[in-house]
Order: structure tokens, then C-alpha cells, then sequence
């Protein structure tokens, strides 16, 4: 009915008004949390200000303000490390004041690096994480899951007419699954499909589902892609094949024949060409590298686990492409 549309517009605007207004408080916050961190920090180089120091600011804020929450000495603290982690790189001083003084407390203390505290900080602001969605994905290690995924970009999707770094990863972690093992091709598309809102998060929230067992028609016979996706960012098909085993160089053939159809069939003509994800249970880095030197296809071949990965782990693997990058680097 024209008037339930009309009472819609009201909903919308008073809903846009209240972002509006959360969205102010929130940046006046973080001006004023910065203002008494760059205060605090100025006073522990020319005042010797120490922790006691800011325990006794803490208990003064207390009895002069009785009403005022969040500044206790621990906090107070932590807007001197806030300040003094951001106060030398201008380019995110827009961007802790996009996100809640909570998002920004996760990324300071959970976050090793500045390059990852910039990676959490432009994603979080872009996917608008929830508290939960952003611990979660920091546990899951996606920075470095993300990092070596670019550096494991075969050379056709490096050419793509779209970014795809920060957009594939090496490894997917589905631990939202409860997966038993030993568990089965199907075990794993039902469950993915039964909680596809997660999978959209470890994704990335650029991927929207289209369907799964997308059937196919090739010489009028039938062929089903296990899932497939659109990525708005990219502008294309992306098609994933599920395999609970190793990487065999076979499974190759089926995931470009599948994008050949793809292309062909159900491809428009503004969308760039489709992307393959071949998600196995694990692969061998040489197996893949021969499989991948002379595939015509922009393919991915990515693992997955059931379990959270070991950071450590992911860290040393990351410096280790770091190094070898570094000295390439040097070489030339």
C-alpha cells in the first residue's frame, strides 16, 4: 500500500538519523579518549608520570565526577597506548574514529604489527564487525591467512581485471561446522549451506551465495558446481568445489571446465571472467605449484580446517615470505 511505503520512508529516517548521532558520539569519544592519551603521554616524558600517577588521575576522576564511566586507571592507560600507537601514522587517525572505542581496544591489544592493526582497522570499518565477529576473525588469524593467500595468487588471477589481493585465502577456517571426522563431500556442503551466514563472514561480506549444486548444461548433459558466488567487488562468478581429501591434479580439470560454462553460459557480458576455488582437506605446496604452471584458468586451490590454526605458526610462515620477498627484492 502507498501509505505503509510512505510510513517505511519515516522508519528510514529516523533510523539514518540515529546512525547519524551515534556515529558523532562516537567520533567525540575518540577525540577525547586520543586528547587524554596524547595529555597522559606528554606527562610521563616531561612530569616523570608514571602508572601510580594515573591510578591517583583515576581516583580524583572518581570523586570529582562520580557520575562518568570508563576511566579507570587501566583505561586511562590504554588511551596513552592508543594515542601513542596511532599519534605517527595521520593516513588511520580517520578510521579509529569510524570504529567503536571497544573495536579499537580488540585491534590494540590482540594486533603485533602496524601493518595488521591497518589491515583490522580498514576491514573492520568496511564489514562493520560486530565485538564478536572481530575477535573471532583476529583468533582465526585471517591477516596472515590473507597475506599468504596473495603471495599464493596464481599469475592468471594476479592479471585479473579486478583486485584480488586481501580477497582469496590460503586457508578457510570453519570451525562454526562441528564436523566429525572422518566426514564426507555432502557432510560438508550441508553444513556450509546450513550456516552460510558464518561461511559469508570468513569469506568476506563481498560474496553473495547464488546457489548450490548450480546445475550446468554441456552437450545436453548435466553438471552441478557444489556452491556458487558472486563477488560485487570483483564483479564475477565465483565457483567452489569441495574436496575432502588432498589435492589431486585431476580435481583441476573439473573446476576449469566448470568456468568454461561458466563463462560461456551464464556469464553476463559487463562481468569479468569467473573465478575457481578448489577447497580441499589438505594439499601439497609442490603438487599444486605443478598443477597450477600451465593452468589456462584463474584457479585457487585453498585448504580448510575445523579447527582455529596455530597463529605462531601462521607468523612464521608469513616472515618467511617477508624474507624471501626482501631479498628478491635486493637481488634486483
Amino acid at each position: 500500500m502507498k501509505i505503509q511505503r510512505q510510513f517505511n520512508d519515516i522508519i528510514l529516517l529516523i533510523k539514518d538519523a540515529r546512525y547519524k548521532a551515534f556515529k558523532a558520539v562516537n567520533t567525540h569519544l575518540i577525540d577525547l579518549y586520543w586528547e587524554i592519551g596524547c595529555y597522559i603521554s606528554n606527562r610521563t616524558v616531561t612530569e616523570g608520570w608514571g602508572k601510580s600517577t594515573v591510578q591517583e588521575l583515576a581516583a580524583f576522576i572518581a570523586r570529582q565526577e562520580p557520575d562518568l564511566k570508563g576511566f579507570s586507571d587501566k583505561n586511562l592507560w590504554r588511551m596513552k597506548q592508543f594515542y601513542e600507537t596511532y599519534k605517527d601514522t595521520p593516513k588511520l587517525s580517520p578510521l579509529v574514529r569510524e570504529i567503536s572505542w571497544t573495536h579499537n581496544l580488540i585491534i590494540l591489544s590482540k594486533t603485533q604489527s602496524a601493518e595488521e592493526r591497518e589491515y583490522y582497522l580498514h576491514l573492520c570499518f568496511a564489514e562493520k564487525f560486530t565485538k564478536r565477529e572481530l575477535e573471532r576473525q583476529i583468533n582465526a588469524s585471517l591477516y596472515e591467512r590473507t597475506m599468504i593467500g596473495n603471495q599464493k595468487l596464481s599469475a592468471l588471477l594476479r592479471e585479473f581485471p579486478a583486485q584480488t589481493e586481501n580477497v582469496f585465502k590460503e586457508t578457510y577456517v570453519l570451525d562454526f561446522l562441528n564436523l566429525p571426522e572422518p566426514h564426507f563431500e555432502a557432510d560438508l556442503q550441508k553444513q556450509l549451506i546450513s550456516q552460510m551466514k558464518k561461511f559469508i563472514i570468513e569469506l568476506g561480506k563481498d560474496f553473495l551465495f547464488m546457489d548450490d549444486e548450480f546445475r550446468l548444461q554441456v552437450g545436453n548433459k548435466d553438471f552441478t558446481a557444489d556452491l556458487l558466488f558472486y563477488h560485487r567487488g570483483l564483479q564475477c562468478l565465483v565457483a567452489f568445489e569441495l574436496k575432502t581429501i588432498e589435492f589431486e591434479p585431476e580435481h583441476l580439470g573439473k573446476i576449469n571446465f566448470y568456468l568454461e560454462a561458466l563463462d560461456r553460459d551464464v556469464k553476463k557480458p559487463h562481468e569479468n571472467p569467473s573465478i575457481g576455488i578448489l577447497l580441499c582437506k589438505t594439499k601439497n605446496e609442490e603438487v599444486v605449484e605443478y598443477a597450477l604452471s600451465r593452468s589456462l584458468s584463474p584457479t585457487l586451490i585453498s585448504q580448510y580446517t575445523t579447527v582455529l590454526p596455530d597463529k605462531k605458526l601462521l607468523r612464521a610462515k608469513l616472515n618467511e615470505f617477508y624474507e624471501l620477498y626482501s631479498n628478491s627484492e635486493n637481488e634486483e
